[in-house]
């Protein structure tokens, strides 16, 4: 049926009595409003954008420029004048078959899907005079020729982050789909979006994230992380969990999985169909995974030391001591595997060899390429962090979570907020995006170690980094190692990944590139024959001679490291329930600081 078809809505008396209490229910949702903005908390406005001086560099260059060559600016003032008039005239005749066929011929994009984008003059009209405005501000930005270098890169993408932001479709009046949800929900969509909004401020204190997944449709323990296993020992900075055995013998030598503190363990340990903790356990090895706390405002003091002491190297003594072990096969994912490698320098120093095999998973150690992280590594930005943690105490996650969803806006940002707020659609029972929700703090003092010294200063790769009375050295990483990173990783760049194992000690290295991204392609179960794997055992190329020169392997790469593990973790023993008698279970997996949450 048509709007057409319908009777006038505005003449039924069920749709003015309908109309009459979403009205009323717009002003009690108003009222939620001003009160949880009333509680925002204030954070440092440095972080919010780039020092105005990158603008105002960019805006010399760019009038001197001018001044220099005006034929040239003219000439891309009548371009683009003419693209205006061109987009005008095309949207008089969109009924036509020339501008159906030119329209058809325009790039694929999600976010103009709608049919009206392409039949309605006046969408069509303002689609196409959006996509010349985007190409003429990325001609400006890429015609700067007096800023170079990461000053370049940076204008580039604050420039697309304003081209995003002003997409037609992230305004209700632009967005065909919102639009005529609207009318065909009689406005409920728009006050169900209100809603989503107002629930989203309340949740995070005033703080505007977009909720991605629906939170109450998953439980820890219930139905998402859920393999079987014990807490046997937990101090101020982790709870070390020990998985119950599938099988009825065991390697000898344990794995212990460093997971990031950035985030929760539970990636691990989604479901049992792409579960790595279960995987493992399955494969006969006995898996201890450290669960990091979530700390608050009286964490503010520590730093990577208390991190290395109170976690990596507490975990290794608590295994051996369990296990009856003289050595561990380790696991470093993102931020862990970067300190895994600092720890294993502290190590090599000290003459302890208690790590038999180090596996890196996206793990970068070398810092000299920051990646799509530039526009944020730079001094005025660390500044602007480093106040707000001096004041705080902590680099609160939502801080961290909303710079790695503005690396992929259109996609972690607007897309979902067009969803929730504008359609008012009930987030998906997502689980990985529950996971990505599910964020922790970092103590003042860690976060300023890493973003300057090891972020900023590259300092491990270089002359080294000072901790603990010593200064660790990427050279002296001399373990039998294997590093997991990914094709489309926009976090850990795989060439930037490779490029620090290149520098490390050891004789014995496997590099291996999985295809997808920092999640998908580490947690890619053999089940799902998805993604494949790059290898190539010629680690002294360069990179791009070493992923031409690199072999494509059907299927996860998880079996191949279980190969290279297994030949590493001696021979086989009894299966070991979780604890021992010094270290009886004090809970069940997967225990209690997992289900700390950041924005208390």
């Amino acid at each position: 049926m048509t709007t057409s078809d319908k009777a006038d809505p505005m003449h039924s008396s069920d749709s003015i009595e309908k109309l009459k209490k979403n009205m009323d229910q717009v002003e009690v949702l108003s009222q939620r409003l001003i009160e949880v903005m009333g509680r925002k908390k204030p954070h440092n406005a440095a972080l919010d954008g780039p020092n105005q001086d990158l603008f105002a560099r960019a805006a010399t260059a760019y009038w001197a420029e001018a001044a220099q060559n005006p034929a040239r600016l003219l000439e891309q003032q009548i371009e683009f004048w003419g693209k205006s008039v061109m987009n005008f005239a095309e949207a008089q005749q969109v009924s036509t078959s020339e501008s159906a066929e030119s329209a058809a011929a325009s790039p694929k994009d999600r976010r103009f899907a709608n049919p009206m984008w392409q039949s309605n003059p006046y969408f069509h009209f303002i689609k196409q005079q959006y996509l010349t405005n985007a190409a003429a501000i990325r001609q400006s930005v890429a015609e700067v020729d007096d800023l170079e270098g990461i000053d370049k890169t940076r204008l580039g993408y604050f420039a697309d982050q304003i081209v995003d932001l002003m997409a037609p479709t992230n305004f209700l009046a632009t967005n065909p789909d919102a639009l005529e949800k609207a009318v065909e929900t009689e406005g409920q969509s728009l006050i169900d979006g209100l809603e989503n909004l107002v629930a989203d401020l309340e949740a995070n204190n005033g703080e505007l994230i977009v909720k991605l997944a629906d939170e109450s449709a998953f439980e820890l323990g219930v139905n998402i992380a859920t393999s079987e296993g014990e807490v046997v020992y937990r101090n101020r900075m982790m709870e070390l969990i020990q998985y119950s055995p599938t099988t009825e013998t065991v390697h000898e030598t344990p794995i212990v999985l460093f997971p990031p503190w950035i985030n929760k363990f539970y990636i691990l340990d989604l479901k049992a169909q792409n579960s790595l903790i279960k995987w493992v356990v399955e494969q006969g090895y006995t898996l201890f995974v450290v669960s990091w706390v979530n700390p608050d405002e009286s964490y503010a003091d520590v730093g990577i030391e208390a991190y290395i002491q109170e976690g990596f190297l507490t975990a290794f003594d608590v295994v051996k001591q369990i296990c009856k072990v003289s050595q561990v096969n380790a696991v470093g994912y993102c931020i862990a595997g970067t300190t895994l490698s600092l720890t294993l320098s502290l190590l090599k120093q000290r003459g302890d060899t208690s790590v038999k095999s180090a596996t890196f998973f996206t793990a970068l150690t070398d810092f000299g390429d920051q990646g799509e992280f530039t526009p944020f590594l730079q001094d005025d930005f660390i500044d602007g962090i480093e106040a707000e943690v001096a004041e705080v105490g902590l680099l609160r996650s939502y801080i961290m979570a909303r710079t790695f969803s503005f690396l992929r806006s259109n996609d972690l940002v607007y897309a979902p907020a067009i969803r929730s707020y504008m359609m008012g659609q009930t987030p998906p029972a997502f689980d990985l995006l529950y996971w990505n929700g599910d964020g922790a703090n970092l103590p003042a003092k860690m976060a300023v170690q890493y973003l300057r010294g090891l972020c900023q200063g590259n300092e491990f790769a270089g002359d080294g980094f000072e901790l603990m009375g010593h200064k660790l050295r990427l050279s002296e990483v001399d373990v039998p190692l294997m590093s997991i990173t990914c094709e489309t990783d926009h976090i850990a760049a795989w060439k930037a990944c490779y490029q620090g194992v290149q520098q490390m000690g050891s004789r014995s290295k496997s590099f291996i590139v999985s295809q997808s991204g920092h999640i998908a392609g580490i947690i890619n179960p053999p089940s799902k024959k998805k993604y494949g794997h790059y290898t190539n055992a010629d680690l002294k190329l360069d990179a791009a001679d070493w992923f031409d020169g690199a072999k494509f392997n059907e299927g996860s790469w998880w079996p191949r490291w279980q190969s290279w593990l297994k030949k590493r973790s001696g021979k086989q023993v009894a299966a070991r329930q979780p604890g021992d008698s010094d270290h009886p279970p004090l809970a069940p997996a997967p225990g209690t600081y997992v289900k700390l949450n950041a924005r208390r």
